[in-house]
């Protein structure tokens, strides 16, 4: 795989799921006579991860007793990004979690946030340039060796796997795929991956899966880097076209996915996948105002383990909290743990 040169990520509803909040959790643009001193920008709606995400944020929101501003919402697009967070930082808050889906294109702003004192806590993505507080996120190049191992195992070491890969330019997608191909390459080469780069996008995932899948008609796995967008157009091809057997069944094909939405658990207690690994849209939520609290209050952190299983690590810009995440299967998936076993509603 080539040498990544931009990194971005994976991303009316949001304000809808938050509205009912904006009292309640103590969203308000003066509470007590006190400036705010936190603001959020919600990346995006468009999975059931992202949606799960914003419904979190109520809960924490009143859980950990915030003030907040109302939060905006820039629908994984740049430019609106950019201006909801200048817009946030006119309203001197002492912190800002964010999501920044270019974050090859994040100096600017960045910069703009910490020479006004505003520190930034980057959720599932990890800004290129500018100072970060905190980023919150998962290993992502564990998600795709752990999707390797399982899909490698299952196949029995021969096969072809289609790869729904996210944007190539995205972080996550990038180490998704890096990992991924990694894993393959050294513990699977009797494996053949037919890699698929999709923008994030499902219909774009559908039409090259169905080309893939009348090329190959002997492919006997797929790879889902985000099951909250590439689940449901995936399963309705296959099952268009009388692919779709239930595990166990001759002639299933092998699917391990990313996110742990309760569509895919779902889809695991059914048979019509195989696996996912769980990224916790719940402990995002947490740990992004978490970070966002301290950094309001003066507090600083160091790399290292973390009383809550994970570990801060260095990055040239700021640190970085990897949190756990966990390969879901029909071993463990009413794990009351699992976030989407207990998804906000």
């Amino acid at each position: 795989m080539k040498s990544r040169t931009i990194r971005t990520t994976h991303t009316g509803s949001v304000a809808v799921l938050l509205a009912g909040c904006l009292t309640a959790c103590g969203v308000t643009d003066d509470p007590g006579g006190s400036r705010p001193q936190i603001g959020i920008d919600i990346p995006r709606a468009d999975s059931d991860f992202w949606k799960a995400y914003a419904k979190y944020l109520q809960q924490e929101i009143d859980d950990q007793q915030l003030r907040v501003l109302p939060p905006t919402r820039s629908d994984g697009d740049e430019a609106t990004f950019t201006a909801n967070i200048h817009s946030l930082a006119a309203r001197h808050p002492k912190s800002i979690v964010m999501a920044p889906q270019n974050t090859m294109a994040t100096d600017s702003t960045l910069s703009d946030l910490f020479r006004a004192n505003v520190h930034a806590i980057s959720v599932d993505t990890e800004p290129e340039h500018g100072s970060v507080y905190m980023v919150v996120r998962a290993d992502n190049r564990a998600y795709g060796a752990k999707a390797c191992e399982f899909l490698g195992k299952q196949l029995g070491g021969k096969g072809k796997v289609a790869e729904l890969q996210g944007a190539l330019s995205s972080i996550n997608g990038y180490e998704r795929s890096e990992g991924f191909a990694a894993c393959m390459k050294r513990n699977f080469p009797g494996i053949q991956v037919i890699a698929l780069a999709t923008e994030w996008k499902g219909d774009i995932a559908s039409a090259k899966l169905q080309s893939t899948l009348a090329a190959n008609p002997d492919l006997n796995g797929i790879y889902l880097q985000a099951g909250g967008v590439f689940l449901q157009p995936a399963l309705d091809l296959l099952r268009q076209k009388g692919l779709l057997k239930p595990a166990g069944q001759s002639g299933h094909i092998s699917i391990v996915s990313n996110d742990g939405s309760p569509a895919e658990l779902a889809a695991i207690r059914k048979g019509d996948i195989d696996a996912t690994v769980s990224q916790p849209a719940d402990l995002y939520a947490k740990y992004a105002l978490y970070y966002a609290k301290s950094a309001a209050e003066g507090k600083a952190f160091q790399p290292g383990p973390t009383d809550h299983q994970s570990t801060i690590i260095s990055l040239p810009n700021g640190l970085e909290d990897q949190l756990p995440s966990s390969l879901v299967t029909k071993e463990n998936v009413d794990d009351p743990s699992l976030w989407a076993n207990h998804a906000a509603g």
